[in-house]
C-alpha cells in the first residue's frame, strides 16, 4: 500500500542513506521522457524538503534541459535488499553550474572530482513510499570505474569540447544550459 508524506522524515532519510543508486525521471513540456540511473555517492539531503545530487559529464544533458523547460522531476530509490521498499520524491529541480554561488556552497557536501558538470537541487513537493515486493534482491559487486577512467583520460580542453558537442542541447533540441 502506498503512503504519501509532505517532507522527509528520519525513517526516509535513513533509507535514502543506505541506497547505492537512485533513478531520475524528467520530461519537457513536449518531447521524450528521460529516466536515468545514478550512483557514485552523489546524493545528499539538504533539509526535509530539499535534496541535491552531483551530476557528471555524460552522453547527454536531458535533465538540465528539462529543468529549464518544465522543472518537474521525480527521484526514485529502490531497495534491492530483503527489506523491500520503493520511495519516490516528487518536486521541482534546478541546475547549478560550476562557478555559481549555489554550486560552490553545495560542493562542500561532496568530494571534488574531475568531470563534474553541475549539481541539481530538488524542492520536494511530496513523497511516496510503496512496498517494492516485486523487485528482485541484488547485491552490489563494486562501483564501475569506467566514467572516472574516461574523464581522467581527457584534458580540460577536450572535456569542454565534448560538453559543447553533447551536453548543450537535448535530444529534443532544447537548450540544456542558460
Amino acid at each position: 500500500m502506498a503512503d504519501f508524506f509532505e517532507a522527509l522524515e528520519q525513517k526516509h532519510i535513513d533509507f535514502i542513506n543506505k541506497q547505492q543508486m537512485f533513478f531520475v525521471a524528467t520530461a519537457p513540456k513536449e518531447g521524450r521522457i528521460n529516466l536515468s540511473p545514478k550512483g557514485l555517492d552523489s546524493f545528499r539531503i539538504i533539509s526535509p524538503s530539499e535534496v541535491c545530487y552531483l551530476d557528471y559529464m555524460g552522453s547527454g544533458n536531458e535533465t538540465a534541459a528539462h529543468m529549464l523547460d518544465d522543472g518537474r522531476i521525480t527521484i526514485m530509490f529502490n531497495s534491492f535488499t530483503r527489506a523491500a521498499l520503493i520511495m519516490r520524491l516528487y518536486g521541482s529541480g534546478k541546475s547549478h553550474a560550476p562557478g555559481s554561488a549555489r554550486f560552490d556552497d553545495l560542493m562542500t557536501l561532496f568530494d571534488d572530482a574531475p568531470g563534474i558538470r553541475q549539481i541539481f537541487t530538488i524542492k520536494i513537493d511530496n513523497l511516496q513510499t510503496s512496498c517494492g515486493f516485486g523487485v528482485p534482491i541484488y547485491e552490489k559487486a563494486e562501483e564501475r570505474q569506467t566514467l572516472h577512467k574516461w574523464i581522467n583520460s581527457k584534458d580540460e580542453h577536450s572535456l569542454k569540447d565534448y560538453f559543447n558537442e553533447k551536453n548543450r542541447i537535448s535530444i529534443d533540441g532544447l537548450p540544456a544550459v542558460e
